[in-house]
């Protein structure tokens, strides 16, 4: 395997930085690796959560992932909100900042919403494109993740883990490797989570995300709102093992959330699987799934940034 192309740290086990676990992250400063926060949440607050911020970026290592940076969209850039990303990453030092291969708005709207893109070569050219601009703005790599999705293009002409890859090679940035999203998306569109493991650019891979989901039957939403289950571990296992064990670990956990201690405990978990040993569950709440007005599972619910 060759040597990742970005000098960037190894990380370990990260947990996501949420509202309810400021209190418990100020008194206890517990033993986390590092945090993640949304980046979306942070660039025009002021007031306790940017205090809370300073006082973890002070002690812990912090990565920033976005929800609206919209580099799949037709409209053009927005170098407002990226003057105010860079700020925010200059501010906190962030080791890398990543988002995601989507669009998220036209015309000058934001759906809150992660958007599949057509998988063409027109698709590569534009993103591409956008992607090392906004690297030269940003003068760092961007890290860019794998959505889930629900529905697909008659037009796209390859797979999403060509898409990716080439993506990645071609705009130079790194990969964050959502395993739980390649987990969902291959029963949505009926593909083997495996091969998708295998075939992305293993030297790219910057990050993972697992989390918990909801399988409704004929299909799976990406809710991250329980613990992650056994095929999820091992798809983890099978990307660990081919990224050479480089890559950070996030869990994800953003609906039904219990404290920080359950969290925390959650992702650890990896370590007794990646070393095959049993896994006694830190958390064993049901997991209730996001809901719209009509009662029915939102799969959108764990896209928009949460209100500090």
């Amino acid at each position: 395997m060759r040597a990742p192309r970005f000098d960037l740290p190894r990380l370990g086990f990260g947990v996501g930085l949420r509202t309810p676990h400021f209190a418990h992250v100020l008194r206890e400063q517990p033993p986390v690796d590092w945090f993640e926060i949304i980046s979306e949440n942070f660039m025009d607050s002021g007031g306790r959560p940017r205090y809370v911020l300073d006082q973890v970026a002070e002690r812990y290592p912090v990565v920033m992932h976005g929800v609206s940076l919209s580099i799949g969209s037709t409209d053009p850039l927005d170098f407002e909100y990226l003057r105010k990303l860079k700020a925010l990453a200059d501010a906190v030092k962030a080791r890398w900042v990543s988002d995601h291969v989507c669009w998220t708005g036209v015309a000058g709207r934001n759906a809150h919403d992660l958007l599949p893109v057509p998988l063409t070569e027109e698709t590569l050219r534009h993103i591409v494109a956008r992607v090392r601009t906004v690297q030269e703005y940003l003068e760092r790599p961007l890290v860019l993740e794998n959505p889930s999705s629900y529905v697909g293009f008659a037009s796209s002409t390859m797979s999403e883990w060509e898409f990716v890859s080439r993506l990645a090679t071609e705009a130079d940035c790194g990969l964050l490797l959502d395993v739980n999203n390649v987990f969902v998306s291959a029963m949505n569109h009926d593909y083997d989570p495996a091969e998708y493991v295998r075939n992305v650019p293993h030297d790219r891979v910057v990050q993972f995300h697992i989390a918990g989901h909801t399988d409704c039957g004929t299909h799976r939403i990406d809710t991250h709102d329980g613990p992650v289950i056994d095929p999820v571990w091992e798809l983890y296992k099978l990307a660990h093992q081919l990224t050479g064990g480089r890559p950070a670990t996030l869990l994800e956990w953003d609906a039904n959330i219990p404290s920080l201690p359950e969290v925390h405990a959650e992702v650890l978990k990896a370590k007794r699987h990646l070393a095959g040993k049993p896994v006694t569950a830190a958390h064993t709440t049901t997991p209730r799934p996001a809901r719209d007005h009509a009662g029915a599972p939102n799969p959108i619910a764990h896209m928009v940034p949460e209100v500090v």
